[in-house]
């Protein structure tokens, strides 16, 4: 049907070039872009017309090549309870492929214009070791970059550009990650310095001095999009788009405010007449959606996958699984938490799941299981850690836990495989292979210290262990009913 459609057309000049996105996928377009858009329009003048952005895959060419063709503009249709709606999103200047230019992707970066680098390169993405926060120096790509002039890992560009940037006397660019992982901004900014350091102590005793990396808190449900989608959007518009998204109604942004004071006025777009909330710490609001969305998105995923459940929707929908999940906020992370000013935790959680349970979103719990043991640490253990020191039990997230490790094991509760999308797949599928019984494959996962601290790994075995036996014996819907 697309071949008797025109293809999707800008219908403004793009605007100047000011920030280089790594990791162009469908959350970020449908996330940071729009905000950036919107600051655009709503400030206008000579600070808002040169905030374009240049995308970056550093993999795999695809979202280039389906993006060219249509000037780089996209469709954003908003799924809501009451119906959709439909927007083009013009930000996106052009899109470079790291794995095929490198060099570009690198004088992108170094370019004076540019004075924000933005991120959304998933949980792995960063090489790092998720239990400690340091980089992972035995990984692949940063064993590579520590011997190569051209990178191929996330960290590598931005050390190899902040370099080219010193060398040409320039500022550096603000490295804002909008990655789900917990004190973002300060994680990052260590991760850097640990490249760097070891590439040119000088060079990071320099980003250290002058670089600037605000954490931040993004906050929108974008389910994948499906071939369906595209024919339905091309269908309302008599266009067709190759790579539209879809998004849920809300959104949230909250970002430090410190970026590189060498460029002033001009380090940043206005993103607060965008509706972004700037701060000066966004610790609380990031524990808070981490543990209370992250942290339910994740145990939500793992049992609902294995109950049967294809989307988080239809999971929340059961009686069953909407009375787990409030538990969980009630008696297990709102606990742990201090809740961000002018919140109330327990309104918050009302809205997640009502979020949760809007039948135009199809966030599929296959799709939320991926990357677990990269997510595991942040979204759930960071909360079992605090209520184990303050002496509170955590029996639903422990069952999470043993969800998470029966799904890594590749098979499920009814002997069928399942398709486990994880940087350490092989490794945990095999540590379960090779061990003995319930007990014995609990005790190979817990020792996995990428993902559990050793002293955090003996307190929970016996809750784990028994969780993951019920799991086996008595099903899902049985373990979890047993909880109340």
């Amino acid at each position: 049907m697309h071949a008797d459609l025109p293809r999707l057309s800008r219908t403004n000049p793009a605007p100047k070039a000011g920030i280089v996105h790594l990791g162009l996928g469908a959350f970020f377009r449908a996330f940071g872009a729009i905000y950036i858009e919107d600051a655009i329009k709503a400030s206008g003048g000579t600070r808002g017309d040169n905030w374009g952005i240049i995308g970056v895959s550093l993999q795999s060419p695809r979202m280039h090549d389906r993006l060219a063709p249509q000037d780089f503009v996209y469709s954003a249709q908003e799924l809501g309870p009451e119906g959709e709606s439909l927007r083009q999103v013009e930000i996106i200047r052009e899109v470079l492929v790291a794995r095929e230019n490198p060099e570009a992707v690198l004088a992108a970066m170094a370019d004076p214009a540019i004075r924000i680098v933005t991120l959304t390169v998933t949980e792995k993405g960063y090489c790092h070791d998720p239990a400690t926060g340091r980089l992972n120096i035995d990984h692949p790509d940063i064993a590579h970059d520590l011997k190569a002039a051209q990178p191929v890992s996330t960290p590598g560009y931005l050390v190899r550009a902040l370099a080219r940037r010193r060398a040409a006397g320039l500022p550096p660019f603000t490295v804002l990650t909008c990655d789900n992982l917990p004190d973002n901004g300060r994680l990052v900014r260590r991760i850097v310095l640990d490249l760097a350091e070891r590439l040119d102590p000088d060079l990071a005793a320099w980003i250290e001095a002058e670089g600037r990396f605000p954490a931040t808190m993004v906050d929108r449900i974008v389910p994948a999009t499906k071939p369906e989608d595209v024919d339905a959007i091309a269908r309302k518009t008599g266009r067709y788009d190759a790579s539209p998204v879809l998004h849920e109604p809300f959104r949230q942004w909250v970002v430090e405010d410190d970026f590189v004071p060498a460029y002033g006025a001009d380090a940043r777009p206005d993103l607060g007449a965008a509706g972004v909330e700037l701060v000066n710490s966004v610790t609380a609001f990031e524990h808070m959606k981490l543990r209370m969305l992250n942290g339910t998105h994740s145990a939500l995923a793992y049992l609902g996958y294995l109950a049967g459940h294809e989307t988080i929707a239809e999971t929340v929908v059961d009686p069953l699984f909407a009375r787990f999940v409030k538990d969980l906020w009630l008696r297990e992370i709102i606990p742990s938490l201090e809740a961000p000013p002018g919140t109330d935790l327990e309104d918050y959680a009302d809205a997640l799941f009502a979020r949760y349970a809007n039948p135009g979103i199809r966030h599929r719990t296959w799709q939320i299981a991926m990357d677990g043991s990269q997510k595991l640490p942040q979204r759930i253990l960071g909360t079992v850690h605090d209520n184990l020191t303050n002496g509170r039990n955590c029996p639903g997230l422990c069952l999470a836990i043993a969800a998470w490790m029966i799904y890594v094991g590749g098979t499920d509760l009814e002997g069928k495989p399942i398709d486990v999308r994880d940087p350490l797949s092989e490794r945990l599928q095999s540590l379960v292979r090779e061990a003995d019984g319930d007990a014995g494959e609990v005790a190979a996962l817990l020792g996995v210290t990428e993902i559990f601290a050793p002293k955090l790994a003996a307190a929970l075995q016996p809750s784990v262990t028994s969780a993951y036996a019920a799991l086996k014996a008595d099903g899902v819907r049985n373990t979890i009913g047993a909880l109340s």
